[in-house]
C-alpha cells in the first residue's frame, strides 16, 4: 500500500459521522454551506442560498429530514449530507447535498456520509433514492460516486441553474 492509501485510511479511522439535533448544529451546517470551503461551484442560485440559511433549520421540525456531518479534530465541520422524504411521503427519498471541505477530501468522508444516509433510508424501509447535480466539470467527481454507488442517470433539465447548466438526476431503487 502506498504512503497515500495509508495516509487516507488512517485519516478514515478519525472521522465520526453525527446526526444533526439541535439548532446550534444546524447553524454550523449552515455556516459551512455558505463558506469559500465547500463547494468548487460557489456561483449558488438564489434558492440555494436560501436553503443552505433555512434548510437545516427546517429539517429539525420535519421527521424524515435528516442532516449527517463530520468534524475534525477542532471540532469544525468537515463534511455534510441530507436527505428527505418525497412531498408525497410514500417511503422516497432525495439525497440532498453531500458536501466535503476541499481540504478533507479524498479520505473517504464523503462515501461515510452517504453510508450513514443510505443505513437510514434503509432501516425506515425506504424504497428509493433520487439525487441530482449540475453537469459542470466541477462535479463529475460527484457523478462518478453515484454510479459507483448503484445510481442510474436517469433524466437531464436542460438550463435549470442557469444557462448552460443542466441538473442531471440520478436514482437508486433500494431492495428491501
Amino acid at each position: 500500500m502506498s504512503g497515500g492509501q495509508q495516509a487516507a485510511s488512517s485519516k478514515e479511522d478519525e472521522f465520526r459521522i453525527m446526526l444533526m439535533e439541535n439548532e446550534q448544529d444546524a447553524a454550523r451546517i449552515s455556516q459551512f454551506f455558505l463558506s469559500e470551503w465547500s463547494f468548487d461551484d460557489q456561483r449558488h442560485t438564489p434558492g440555494e442560498i436560501e436553503h443552505f440559511r433555512k434548510g437545516p433549520f427546517e429539517s429539525l421540525k420535519q421527521m424524515h429530514h435528516k442532516y449527517w456531518y463530520v468534524e475534525n479534530e477542532d471540532g469544525d465541520i468537515v463534511g455534510v449530507t441530507s436527505c428527505k422524504e418525497n412531498e408525497h411521503r410514500t417511503d422516497g427519498y432525495l439525497w440532498d447535498y453531500l458536501v466535503v471541505h476541499r481540504n478533507y477530501r479524498r479520505f473517504g468522508i464523503a462515501g461515510m456520509l452517504f453510508d450513514a444516509l443510505e443505513r437510514y433510508i434503509r432501516s425506515i424501509n425506504g424504497r428509493y433514492i433520487l439525487t441530482y447535480t449540475c453537469d459542470l466539470p466541477e462535479y463529475i467527481p460527484i457523478q462518478r460516486m453515484f454510479q459507483k454507488r448503484g445510481f442510474g442517470l436517469i433524466g437531464r433539465y436542460p438550463n435549470y441553474y442557469y444557462d448552460g447548466e443542466d441538473r442531471i438526476a440520478f436514482y437508486k431503487k433500494l431492495d428491501l
